[in-house]
């Protein structure tokens, strides 16, 4: 007898419908094939002993279990349970009258108890656009693929349950989540706040420029200045998350398998912070079965690396492409795999070795031409693509000890919310385009509108400064991003100079 279930094969951040096809006839071998991998075809022993575990037997007959369409590859545990309820359709010992009303999925224990399996809501929501009644997973991850709608989500803690259910002899409720309701109880939360934050006004400035308009910073300062402290923060004062974007960036974390137990949707900007030891590989993804990487993870959120420098060449240089395309290909010889990557990049770096070149008060001990070579590490393509240089200097102790309230990230949110309506209303007719930092230079030419003042100051700022045409671009896409802030449609000279000053590393002699 031929039985099918069906599951779920996880590319990219999309899911692929896989049926799963079991053949019980004369003969004693046992045959898997579809392009399985090891993982894959070991399920024949966690599945034989899951279902000798609860009195059910693996028939000693020819099984062939086809895994459909059979030029993708598949690969992982999740096809343990689909494949263990086709053998016993497929072997007579059961009948699920609704088998094929479902996609199942699940990893099985030798005790026949299911375990997590990663990609849960990218093949929720691929069953609910195919039109089933609903889907059996393991219980651990039914949070998660509970915030799709119209599909009955079906969580099972063993391979007993699953058979019970399917026979009619047990009922689970599906698990229902209100989507909306979860998305906007949970879409203020944040763990730190600018009001920590004593002094450092001009860097907040910085910040919330960077906020409005979505453009990458570099902090360059003396340890203890603040720069880990006021990066941590970006996140509590960029614009919400919209409900599709928190989709989005759940959709990767799940693939990923970041997502806990509990957890389900993603509701704040998420925050990324690498260790400088990072291959390359994990920075911007890949492998051999392609996971999304850091860049990835960030997307719609924030990607901080501290101490730039200190990361290798190599890693630094393979953020080029995706930083001006705003995703990630991977490229294999069987498969191309696209991630999305919109992120906002906030690097912090020491200006030398020991830390103190240009410090108030401490001296630099670094020796002639060490500086400089410090600050090489970092390119200047890379450079090029961050639009905000930010100087960090160290707070006094009367800055320290102030009784002065900061200003809260919520009163700045609310500005920076401000601005970015501004541009939502400006590039409505350009789905790609979301805020200022994305413009491609096409569009900075009819956007950005100057007058005669300040055409003399940008050009008296690229003789001085030896501005590459790319940098220009960014002076303008900043300067557009201020008048946001400021209300003003028109582009006036003071905005140009605050955005001029933001491109500190670009000075020559900046390092002796």
């Amino acid at each position: 007898m031929v039985a099918k279930t069906f599951g779920s094969a996880v590319s990219g951040v999309d899911a692929k419908l896989i049926t799963i096809e079991v053949n019980v006839g004369q003969g004693t071998s046992f045959f898997m094939v579809g392009l399985p991998d090891s993982a894959v075809k070991e399920s024949q022993q966690r599945v034989e002993s899951a279902l000798k575990y609860y009195g059910y037997r693996m028939p000693r007959q020819k099984v062939v279990i086809n895994l459909a369409p059979a030029d993708i590859k598949k690969e992982g545990s999740s096809y343990d349970l689909p494949i263990a309820i086709g053998i016993m359709q497929a072997s007579e010992q059961v009948f699920f009258p609704e088998l094929e009303q479902y996609v199942i999925m699940g990893e099985l224990a030798l005790d026949g108890k299911l375990r997590r399996i990663k990609g849960v809501l990218p093949i929720a929501i691929e069953a609910r656009k195919r039109g089933y009644k609903g889907f059996i997973l393991p219980k651990e991850n039914a949070q998660e693929a509970s915030i799709v709608n119209n599909l009955d989500v079906i969580p099972v803690e063993t391979l007993q349950e699953a058979i019970h259910f399917l026979e009619g002899k047990e009922t689970i409720p599906p698990l229902v989540t209100d989507t909306r309701n979860l998305f906007y109880d949970s879409i203020e939360e944040s763990d730190f706040d600018f009001a920590d934050v004593q002094g450092q006004e001009n860097i907040k400035r910085a910040m919330e420029i960077a906020a409005a308009g979505g453009h990458n910073v570099i902090m360059i300062g003396p340890p203890g200045a603040g720069k880990t402290m006021l990066a941590k923060r970006l996140p509590s004062i960029l614009p919400p998350m919209s409900l599709q974007e928190a989709l989005e960036t759940t959709k990767i974390h799940s693939v990923a398998g970041k997502l806990g137990a509990s957890s389900s949707l993603i509701a704040q900007r998420p925050f990324r912070s690498p260790h400088h030891t990072i291959s390359d590989v994990a920075l911007v993804g890949g492998g051999g079965n392609p996971q999304p990487g850091e860049i990835s993870l960030s997307h719609n959120g924030v990607l901080f690396l501290d101490e730039l420098p200190e990361f290798k060449r190599t890693v630094l240089e393979v953020m080029r492409q995706p930083l001006e395309e705003r995703r990630v290909t991977i490229s294999r010889a069987r498969v191309t795999v696209d991630f999305p990557a919109n992120f906002m990049l906030i690097a912090s770096m020491n200006p030398c070795p020991c830390g103190f070149y240009n410090h108030p008060d401490k001296e630099c001990v670094c020796g002639p031409g060490v500086v400089q070579k410090y600050l090489n590490r970092v390119s200047g393509p890379l450079l090029d693509r961050i639009d905000l240089h930010v100087e960090v200097t160290p707070i006094n102790f009367e800055e320290m000890t102030s009784d002065r309230k900061s200003e809260t990230s919520k009163s700045i949110r609310e500005r920076v919310s401000g601005a970015r309506a501004f541009q939502q209303a400006r590039f409505e007719k350009n789905p790609e385009v979301h805020c200022n930092a994305m413009m491609p230079s096409h569009m900075v030419k009819e956007v950005v509108k100057i007058n005669q003042a300040g055409k003399t100051l940008l050009k008296t700022a690229m003789d001085r400064l030896g501005l590459s045409a790319r940098a220009y671009d960014r002076i303008l896409k900043v300067s557009r991003t201020i008048a946001d802030l400021s209300g003003t449609e028109d582009i006036k000279a003071e905005h140009l100079a605050e955005a001029i000053q933001y491109r500190s590393l670009d000075r020559d002699g900046w390092a002796g």
